[in-house]
């Protein structure tokens, strides 16, 4: 298997819109691609894991990651709440022969494309509406009201950069999203078309 050497294959999404299902997607059907491990300050959720869903971070540690230039980006995505792409992380991946994937916030997406111009593929996943946005996220039974309402104003937030990506993709039908999704990234790959 030969791999486009130094590039970056980017989802990002408002929160709720499908994306964390797309990239899981891509990578049960795309053996080239390894998921890049975010770090973040939250607080681990009862089956997640360090070094396997997040590297979790102290926020000193974090913040002196930042201070010393270890992160290709981040953001305080949340009061708090930082979320970032370790360099270390993007070059473990390319010394491995495979291509990173990024599931990371709209800011974060622009950060690195303006890094590696001409070496990233940029989706954004957008949902039908906003109105299937707030029902997304109340069928996960994981929000409050208030973390609802939060959410759903950084996703209007976010929409308005959709155009700063290389595609926009509706989440109307996830099979669709998910095939429509392959096909662009084995388009940017130089791979057969998918079945």
């Amino acid at each position: 298997m030969t791999t486009p050497a130094g590039k970056i294959i980017i989802i990002t999404a408002p929160s709720g819109a499908g994306k964390t299902s797309i990239t899981r997607h891509l990578l049960q059907q795309m053996p080239q691609l390894q998921f890049s491990i975010s770090a973040t300050t939250r607080q681990p959720r009862a089956t997640e894991q360090h070094g396997h869903d997040y590297y979790f971070l102290s926020e000193q540690d974090f913040t002196q990651r930042i201070s010393d230039g270890d992160f290709l980006e981040w953001e305080m995505v949340y009061h708090g709440k930082y979320y970032g792409t370790l360099r270390s992380e993007v070059s473990r991946i390319w010394a491995q022969g495979c291509i990173p994937i990024l599931d990371i916030d709209v800011k974060g997406a622009i950060h690195v494309q303006q890094q590696y111009p001409g070496q990233t593929l940029a989706l954004f996943i957008e949902a039908p509406s906003i109105d299937a946005l707030a029902a997304r996220l109340q069928q996960r039974g994981t929000e409050t009201p208030e973390t609802i309402q939060t959410r759903l104003n950084k996703a209007a937030y976010e929409l308005s950069f959709k155009n700063h990506f290389d595609h926009v993709i509706v989440n109307n039908q996830l099979p669709l999203a998910q095939a429509q999704a392959m096909q662009l990234v084995a388009n940017f790959l130089g791979l057969p078309p998918t079945p």
